[in-house]
Order: structure tokens, then C-alpha cells, then sequence
């Protein structure tokens, strides 16, 4: 028999860390099941576990920590430990209060300024609950067709949760990506899944990444996805803008970027994101 969460988590911090003195459950997160753990030396740490990870589910999120990490521009969790059960991280107080969106536009600023060593990811690692490929590629178009457009027009197919039009069009509309208008820039060191869920905000205001799919992308996807559920000021932007101008025109380009996101969100939820899927690629195809 499997063994609960609980007891897998339990036996891989005491391992790694030391003994442990109490753990419990914390919300957030569709896969993954998460603690809050103290050890017995006062410490805590934030540890969570998968009944069932794919393979090297925790490392790759782990490697996609350290890398934003390593850009020393946003605050993200030190990586305390990982294994192919548990992903721990340093433990973060959260505060429901108002963050700093001005000094969080101009750090994210920086962190895509970091730049990435090519679209996609060098490691060949796939991200997200759907592994999706990234592959490496020279050019915004050629990864944003071949690594998301197509595969996510496949499992539309494969899930019955996207009509064929909006495959058909997925497809269509990775034929002609360079038309539409997006500016040809140095991929940048995105986040990947920048919704608010995945910003927590500490005691101070400061905001700190989580839960990345990190890769070398176009900027404007991860903007994109913020804009996509709310939760992220107009301060927010106007202070990325100002450190690191936007070319014109990138707010409606927005439905484009979030055609990757909805997809998926169609794919494993279905509801209202098939519709919202349609709407995003019917002005996506109306640009250039």
C-alpha cells in the first residue's frame, strides 16, 4: 500500500533536515499536496509531495526556482531539498496585505532582462500539470508554435475538450505567428505560470515566485498571464514599463499569450475556458 502524504513528507525532511516536530496540511495548488513542517530546532520549512510525480516532476521545478533565483532580482524560496517524492523550501510568512506592486514591476523588470540562453529550455525539461515540450528554439514563433500551439491543439483533440475549430485554428495560427506582430527580442527568464496564486507576499510587502514553469520565452507571455485572472495592480505595470519599455501595442497582443494558459486550463477543467479559448484565438487571428 502507497504511504500517505503525511508519512512520505515526514521521512524525506527527518532525512534531510533533522527531526521533525509537528506538520500540517497548507491550501494551494491542484497536484501537488503541501506542509508546513517545524523541526524540532524551530526551524520551518515548506515541504510538498505528489502521490504519483511524473518523472523528475520536483527537480525541474526545482531547477526553474534556483535559475529565477539565480537572476538575483525577484525574492524566491531557497531550495532546501529535493528527491523524486518531496520538493522543500525555505518557509516564507505570508501576509494578506497589500504588496508592493511598484518595486514587484520593476524587480520582474530585471528578472526577464536576465535573459534565457534560448526559447524553450536548455534541459529539455517539459513544465506544467500537462508536460509541455521546450524544446530549445532561435526564435519566439518557432518555439511558441512547435512547444505549445500544436501540442495543445493535440490534446484538445485527444480530451474532447476543444472543438476541432479551435484545434483547426491553434494550428492554423502556428503557420503564421510571424505576421501578427510580435517584437523580435532576446528571449527573456520567464516565470511561466505568473498568476497570483503563485505570488506570496511576505510581512514586509515584498512578493516572492513560486510554482514556476520557467523558461526562455517572450516577456509579454508572462504579463499576459497576469492580466489573464487579476491580481496584479496597475503600479505593477506602469513600474515594469518604466524600467524596461514595452513595445506598442503589447496589451493587444494579450489574448495571443493567453491562448497557452486558457488551452490548457480548457483541457483539464473544461467549463467556460473552451469558450474563453475561442474568444482569445479569434482576436489573436485578427492581429497584423
Amino acid at each position: 500500500m502507497r504511504d500517505e502524504p503525511a508519512e512520505v513528507v515526514r521521512a524525506r525532511v527527518e532525512a534531510a533536515c533533522g527531526p521533525v516536530a509537528r506538520l500540517a496540511r497548507v491550501g494551494g495548488g491542484d497536484v501537488a499536496e503541501s506542509f508546513a513542517v517545524e523541526l524540532r530546532d524551530g526551524d520551518r520549512v515548506f515541504a510538498k509531495t505528489h502521490r504519483d510525480p511524473p518523472p523528475e516532476f520536483f527537480d525541474t521545478e526545482a531547477r526553474g526556482l534556483e535559475w529565477l533565483r539565480a537572476a538575483d532580482a525577484v525574492a524566491v524560496p531557497t531550495v532546501v531539498h529535493v528527491d523524486d517524492a518531496v520538493l522543500v523550501l525555505e518557509w516564507i510568512d505570508e501576509q494578506r496585505q497589500q504588496p508592493d506592486e511598484h518595486r514587484f514591476g520593476a524587480q520582474l523588470a530585471d528578472l526577464h532582462r536576465a535573459g534565457a540562453p534560448c526559447f524553450g529550455r536548455a534541459d529539455r525539461r517539459t513544465t506544467g500539470s500537462r508536460r509541455l515540450p521546450n524544446e530549445p528554439s532561435d526564435t519566439w514563433a518557432s518555439f511558441f508554435a512547435a512547444n505549445r500551439l500544436v501540442p495543445l491543439a493535440r490534446l484538445g483533440r485527444d480530451t474532447s475538450r476543444l472543438s476541432e475549430q479551435v484545434c483547426a485554428g491553434l494550428e492554423a495560427l502556428a503557420e503564421r505567428l510571424d505576421e501578427l506582430g510580435v517584437p523580435e527580442e532576446p528571449p527573456a527568464r520567464l516565470h511561466g505560470d505568473l498568476w497570483a496564486g503563485n505570488r506570496l507576499v511576505a510581512a514586509d510587502g515584498v512578493s516572492w515566485l513560486i510554482d514556476p514553469a520557467a523558461h526562455g520565452g517572450h516577456r509579454e507571455f508572462d504579463l499576459s498571464m497576469m492580466l489573464l485572472f487579476g491580481g496584479f495592480g496597475d503600479p505593477c505595470f506602469a513600474a515594469y514599463d518604466e524600467a524596461h519599455p514595452l513595445a506598442p501595442g503589447w496589451r493587444e497582443r494579450v489574448p495571443l499569450h493567453q491562448l497557452a494558459p486558457l488551452a490548457v486550463h480548457a483541457v483539464k477543467f473544461g467549463g467556460g475556458y473552451g469558450p474563453a479559448t475561442e474568444r482569445a484565438l479569434d482576436a489573436a487571428a485578427r492581429l497584423g
